[in-house]
Order: structure tokens, then sequence, then C-alpha cells
């Protein structure tokens, strides 16, 4: 689905990562983990095709339309309303939703009252919720997740839990940066362990340490 081959990441003389090899693939779950500062957000940007390696390459069998990216920013046009966003995103994918299935969209993460509502009216927590229904609206065969339930509430961190379940189904999945391991590890079928620039441990999560990561910051 996609391959990492010695990848690396410099800013100018500054080392983010290098010599990553890895593959994701369909029907599994790929946490990323690693302290503050490992290049953990950098590297989803690279899988995505947000942002290009340095050195090595990135190689993926999916169209572009195939992935969706679900991180810190969200992408909002704040003078257009939440309905007027799901349309902009999802022609930018070709896809032909009419508003009933935008607005079931906007129904499965809370938002079918706001539908009329500028973005740039919304707290973070319903930006964040208005940027899921973007997700559920393209249904990527691989999701990029950036600690994606920053600014969510319960009802809301369910929806997406949810969502990360059922991509994990069949030929989808997902890549993900969360800070709260603990929660979210056992989640996962597979673990990326950033340290220093380079994989301290790439594998499934059964045979990751969980406490090599005591004491660090991972956000």
């Amino acid at each position: 689905m996609l391959t990492l081959k010695g990848a690396a990441k410099f800013y100018g003389d500054r080392l983010v990562f290098k010599g990553l090899d890895l593959t994701v693939r369909p029907g599994r779950a790929l946490m990323v983990v690693g302290a503050n500062g490992a290049g953990k957000s950098t590297l989803l940007r690279v899988m995505a095709g947000l942002s290009r390696p340095s050195a090595g390459t990135v190689e993926t069998s999916l169209e572009r339309g195939e992935m969706a990216y679900l991180g810190h920013q969200t992408f909002l046009y704040a003078e257009s309303t939440a309905l007027e966003n799901l349309r902009f995103w999802t022609g930018l994918y070709n896809l032909k939703l009419d508003d009933a299935a935008l607005l079931a969209a906007l129904e499965h993460v809370g938002l079918r009252k706001f539908a009329e509502e500028r973005a740039g009216h919304f707290s973070r927590g319903m930006a964040q919720r208005l940027n899921l229904a973007r997700v559920f609206c393209i249904a990527p065969r691989l999701l990029f997740l950036d600690e994606p339930d920053t600014g969510l509430d319960e009802a809301s961190k369910a929806v997406l839990h949810q969502e990360i379940a059922r991509a994990r189904d069949g030929e989808r999945a997902v890549v993900w940066v969360s800070h709260h391991l603990e929660r979210d590890l056992p989640k996962a079928d597979d673990v990326l362990h950033l340290d220093r620039g380079r994989a301290a441990y790439f594998g499934p999560v059964s045979g990751f340490d969980l406490s090599v990561m005591a004491g660090a910051s991972t956000c």
C-alpha cells in the first residue's frame, strides 16, 4: 500500500530522520511514537505526500484521492459554511455526493444543526469535528492521523475511534500519532519508534516495550 525506502528529511542542516525503511499494509494500523521533536508529524506529512523527503523514496499504489490526512490544522475555510466546506473538499476528490450525503456526514459528527453556519465561528472542537466529517465523506483507503482527537469531546472521540477500527477492516489502513499511548497503542497492529532521527523499533505492537518511552514527552 505504501513503502518508504531509505527516507530522510532535513531542514537545512538539521536532521529530522534518516534511513527509514517501512511498509504500511492493508488492514493494519501503524502507530508512530517518539519523544517530542522526534519527527513524528514530519514523517506523517512525508508519507501523506504533503512534504517531499530529502532523500530516499516514498512509493504507493494509491491515488492521491485514496488518502486523507487529519491533523492539528483543520484546513477549513472560515467564511464558508460547514456544508460549503464539505462541498469544496469532496469536489476536490471528484466525489459526486449530494447535499443529503453531506448532511448525513455532519449528522454523524453532531454538526447537522450547524450546517449553514460559517466555520470561522466554530470552536476548536467543532472545527475538528467538521474535519472528521470530511474524512467520512472521502472514505480513504489510507488514513493519516496526527493527534486527531485534540479538541474533541468524548462523544466525538468515540466516533473517531470507531472510524479507526473500521479503517483497519478489509483493504484500508491507518498511520497514527497519539499522545495517549497507554490508551491507544493496544488499538494498533504495528509500531514505529523514532529516536534521534532513526527507527529504534519497527514491528508488531506485541514486541514493543512501552517502558522505553517512560519519562519522554510524546506530544
